[in-house]
């Protein structure tokens, strides 16, 4: 695809809100001018002139000074908040419980924990034999692993099954291009052997010397091959157990549940297919669940004498399905679960007596447990507006199932469910240090109404004493593509606006899939517009109902998020005080002409091929980069990161020439470059809110909030 408290009062909020009109100290010098180069581009007899695309050339000394050029801009204009941002950064940081570790989970005779010292950026990964009161292993130190290194990503950390060796994937350059190492456990020792390009994910063997793992095109990033390799052999003579030839598709790997069979998964927008070999025959060959098909999608897991199936077959909304072990094709497909139109089924987790399915039903998560032979039931959670998922429950023979549990106002919360005796246990929940209320915030569930009569759910969050005047600062998110679903979760940086007078709204629009499969579907290729006009329509709602007005309302988005923004400043530029676009995708239709780019041939069932003149004409119809015009533009910041492997730098950059040419007016504009990052922004738990601060910063500056 393409995230202390104050001591306030009411009183105090609202005398945070009255600073608003404050005159605060201007800055005023020439922003960079970015150098207009011809560069034409035809195709289906329309031809564009793309005067900024010389800034694709990531290692040209030109681009490299724009880029320090804006960045030094976007600081001066914003100088008079220096203080703030800093200070916002320490607040946001002091909230953080910097010495803090996770709840164990229990894995193969092993309890498993993360662990945090304090100062320090990263976790240290650790264990203990049997109980928690045995002796700690500290199996992988992530602080020394980045030492040195300005960006690092721990990918995944895979434990051999007699629990000795250990693969973890690292990224030190932030383009999800990893490398594997292998380190003995016990001993300590690191082999020999590194693997470059790889995908995060691996799958181990019984033998505890094989595992298999993915390889990805060094241009554009899609995992397409699977290799095997053996312990202590030369990586470039791994063997290649299978290529994904249609670029369209990307592959991976992974176990089921029962650790007895490794899967190859290979996946496109609209269709699926795996493979599947036992574990412990990890020279075998694979063998296909279902051959692919245009429109079929499904997903699997292992229990007993059956596999499982997720699938949308004759099913918009996925049901479940069972299947022999050596009858595996669809015309042997049973049905557990049927398909529900009011209900998408998001997932299921098999254990040996119970399954725990994982719903949405008008908008919100559901757990709906389901004991073999029993009774079943679904957990209550009582507020208006949440999110409760399955997490890691490595162990199939218990009784317990371990969930998470938010809400905008709820932190995040680790939960342990007896299925039998329906008894709940509070393993661990996130500490917010200064003192959190939770009952001095506020949390609502609305509807706004489209154009065309669909309701539109929005998720809000203020601090007691908002008052519904039409005044009042409020930043309202959106993302609305891939089906993925924007949860109301929590985060102890908005204590930060809650707290000086914001709301925080978040607007499920057409795209995502809060509402089921055909939400998503609404909201995708040649009804892709609907995300845009959901997102006006929720802003319109939510000014006409007295939450905030056009000189207090803020909107973000970010990657897929900032083709949103992108495309509602074209459209109702007079709508928003400010805009913050966060790594946007906004030049649609150049980006998926150009299939050496990351994600391109991925996502056609997802934008369109505009190869094809129908796609071609409606993309460009609201391309952001294709529609900047001359007229006056909100307040906008945008983010970007040198390294971005899913959306180039070059797409925001050519957006913000484009728009610094042709915008009018003096409200601000401003770029903000990582140099050494990519999507995810920085890296490590404190260098993020760095990020966070210069967003909050922004708009405090232009509401004259300067405490």
């Amino acid at each position: 695809m393409r995230l202390q408290p104050l001591t306030v009062c009411a009183a105090v909020m609202l005398s945070a809100c009255a600073q608003k009109d404050k005159k605060m100290e201007k800055v005023n010098v020439p922003a960079p001018v970015a150098e207009k180069i011809k560069h034409e581009m035809s195709i289906h007899g329309d031809t564009r002139n793309d005067e900024y695309y010389w800034l694709n050339e990531r290692e040209n000394p030109k681009v490299i000074a724009y880029l320090e050029a804006e960045n030094k801009y976007t600081d001066t204009m914003l100088s008079p908040v220096k203080d703030l941002r800093e200070k916002l950064f320490t607040e946001m940081k002091s909230r953080i419980k910097e010495k803090d570790e996770t709840a164990p989970v229990t894995e193969n005779g092993y309890l498993y924990y993360i662990r945090y010292e304090e100062g320090k950026e990263y976790p240290l990964l650790c264990r203990k034999k049997g109980a928690e009161t045995a002796p700690e292993e500290v199996y992988l130190n992530v602080n020394d692993l980045a030492s040195g290194h300005e960006y690092f990503q721990l990918g995944s950390a895979d434990v051999s099954p007699d629990n000795k060796l250990l693969v973890y994937a690292q990224d030190t350059v932030s383009r999800r291009l990893y490398n594997l190492r292998i380190k003995n456990m016990e001993t300590g020792e690191l082999y020999p052997e590194t693997i470059t390009n790889a995908d995060t994910e691996v799958a181990w063997a019984k033998d505890n010397k094989t595992f298999f793992y993915g390889k990805k095109n060094d241009t554009t990033l899609r995992t397409e091959r699977i290799f095997r390799h053996v312990l202590g052999t030369d990586p470039a003579k791994d063997v290649e157990i299978f290529y994904e030839k249609d670029d369209t598709y990307s592959t991976w790997v992974g176990r089921t549940r029962s650790r007895d069979f490794i899967y190859i998964g290979s996946e496109s927008t609209l269709s699926s297919e795996y493979r599947v070999l036992e574990a412990a025959k990890p020279d075998g060959a694979f063998r296909v669940i279902q051959p692919r098909q245009k429109d079929l999608l499904y997903s699997i897991d292992h229990r007993g004498d059956k596999f499982y199936v997720r699938t949308n077959l004759d099913a918009k909304n996925f049901r479940l399905m069972e299947t022999p072990i050596g009858k595996t094709t669809k015309d042997n497909w049973k049905e557990v679960i049927p398909h529900r139109p009011d209900v998408l089924l998001q997932g299921f987790t098999l254990f040996n007596n119970f399954i725990v399915l994982s719903e949405r039903k008008n908008g919100l998560s559901q757990l709906r447990i389901m004991p073999e032979g029993g009774q079943e039931h679904y957990l209550d959670f009582g507020e208006p507006a949440y999110v409760a998922s399955v997490i890691s429950n490595p162990e199939l023979d218990t009784k317990i199932v371990r969930y998470s549990y938010t809400s905008l106002t709820t932190p995040n919360s680790v939960y342990e469910y007896n299925m039998e005796t329906k008894e709940k246990t509070l393993r661990k929940q996130q500490e917010v240090i200064g003192g959190y209320d939770p009952k001095e915030y506020v949390t609502e569930r609305l509807f706004a109404t489209a154009d065309d009569g669909t309701r539109v759910p929005i998720s809000l969050v203020y601090k007691k004493g908002f008052e519904k005047n039409g005044k009042q600062p409020l930043l309202l998110y959106g993302y609305g593509s891939y089906g993925a679903s924007m949860e109301p979760t929590f985060s102890s940086n908005r204590i930060s606006l809650l707290d000086r007078g914001f709301c925080y709204a978040i607007a499920h629009i057409r795209g995502g899939q809060e509402l089921g499969r055909q939400w998503y579907e609404d909201g995708k290729m040649f009804k892709k517009k609907n995300t845009f006009t959901d997102f006006i329509d929720c802003a319109e709602f939510l000014i006409e109902n007295k939450f905030t007005d056009t000189s207090h309302l803020f909107a973000l988005g970010g990657s897929a998020g900032g083709l949103l923004m992108g495309a509602v400043v074209n459209m109702r530029p007079e709508l928003w005080k400010g805009v913050i676009a966060a790594v946007p995708f906004v030049d649609v239709v150049t980006t998926m002409l150009d299939e050496s780019i990351p994600l391109t041939t991925g996502e056609f069932d997802e934008w369109g091929n505009p190869k094809n003149k129908d796609s071609y004409d409606y993309m460009k119809s609201y391309s952001p980069y294709d529609n900047v015009e001359a007229k006056v533009y909100p307040n906008m910041l945008v983010t970007t990161g040198l390294h971005d492997s899913q959306v180039q730098y070059f797409e925001p950059a050519k957006w913000v020439a484009k728009l610094r040419e042709l915008k009018k007016g003096d409200n601000l504009l401003l770029m903000e470059t990582n140099m050494e990052a990519g999507h995810g922004g920085a890296s490590g738990r404190f260098k993020a809110l760095k990020d966070v601060a210069l967003q909050y910063a922004f708009m405090f500056y232009l509401l004259g909030i300067d405490k």
